[in-house]
């Protein structure tokens, strides 16, 4: 599961739930308002821009409102139609559940067709006359409102609708365990290979993670329905893809430096990533929402050299380990005399 780690923005995950006051006062639940003049074709994707000059791995969130936990932009059609390939592609490696986890598909396939993306969305989304139906006015595809009986096809229809990667999670006496995922956008890791797993266990390539875990679970334990956090996490990619489902780098790999990093394929990658309760089944929806920007993109926004700094400083703050992790070893010195000149 990519990892919910991020650079410093407050000294503890206590200091995270002081600092944000919404996250203690805002209701359990909250009406959604609908954007009923969006015209998704105009809209700009977000394109966020976290990097900072010293790693630190830290969570980093901060509160939003729950009505944004769906973010829709121009480029969702198009990732709409690729995610459709992906799935036919990589089948189970980008989408499964295990039995726990039924319960969770089944109350988010429900929220979402039958309330959040008609309601947020009036222009995109429908219900039928008879609220039988989930009517998607920009594929042209319809699906049943109440999730099939079948798990799997819930997760495909899911997958086929919004364009966030999500991974379900269940608390357990021994920690929070992955039930249930849809992650056609995986960045580097194989995401099957965490279901069913605890939240130790799924971040155990991660450099110290041991740092922040039990703070983490906690955290996690105490997020109440109704109060969303949201952070953003990034990467550089030496590659144009979107889903890459090949495992990070680790001290045993080739970590020689390539001399043959191909800028012009070089991307950033950053995910707008989003905790969320479920209130029935008291799931933890980890949901997150991927974009790709050509390294080109970034030196011509001027930003060439920060990003450069917080390349570097991916070997410095409290996790050194993420220089390798992020596969930094082999690309850096290419990446940060491009974004230097």
């Amino acid at each position: 599961m990519t990892e919910f780690v991020n650079q410093r923005r407050s000294s503890s995950f206590k200091a995270a739930l002081r600092s944000s006051p919404g996250l203690e006062t805002a209701p359990a639940s909250q009406s959604i308002q609908p954007l009923a003049n969006f015209d998704w074709t105009r809209q700009e994707p977000l394109n966020p821009r976290p990097f900072k000059p010293v790693y630190h791995i830290t969570m980093g969130v901060r509160v939003v409102d729950p009505a944004d936990l769906i973010l829709v932009d121009k480029s969702y059609l198009a990732n709409i139609q690729l995610r459709q390939q992906i799935l036919s592609k990589h089948g189970t490696t980008v989408h499964g559940a295990i039995p726990s986890g039924d319960a969770a598909v089944r109350e988010l396939y429900a929220y979402l067709l039958q309330d959040y993306l008609p309601s947020r969305y009036p222009s995109m989304f429908r219900l039928s006359s008879d609220g039988k139906t989930f009517q998607n006015l920009v594929t042209a595809k319809a699906f049943p409102a109440m999730a099939p009986p079948d798990v799997t096809s819930a997760l495909r229809i899911l997958a086929e609708t919004i364009e966030d990667d999500w991974f379900v999670l269940q608390e357990t006496p021994e920690g929070h365990r992955s039930v249930a995922f849809v992650c056609c956008f995986a960045s580097g890791f194989d995401p099957s290979t965490k279901l069913g797993k605890g939240l130790k266990e799924i971040h155990a390539p991660v450099p110290s993670y041991e740092k922040i875990g039990p703070s983490m679970e906690r955290f996690f334990s105490k997020l109440e329905v109704g109060k969303s956090v949201k952070r953003h996490n990034w990467a550089i990619q030496t590659h144009p893809e979107i889903c890459d489902v090949k495992g990070h780098l680790t001290e045993e790999d080739d970590t020689s430096e390539q001399s043959n990093v191909d800028i012009e394929q070089t991307h950033f990658r950053t995910e707008l990533q989003s905790l969320t309760r479920l209130p029935q089944t008291k799931a933890i929806l980890f949901s997150f929402k991927t974009y790709l920007t050509p390294l080109s993109g970034i030196r011509e926004e001027g930003l060439g050299p920060q990003l450069a700094d917080a390349i570097e400083g991916l070997k410095t703050g409290n996790a050194p380990g993420m220089w390798t992790y992020k596969g930094s070893i082999r690309w850096a010195p290419r990446v940060c005399e491009y974004l230097r000149s």
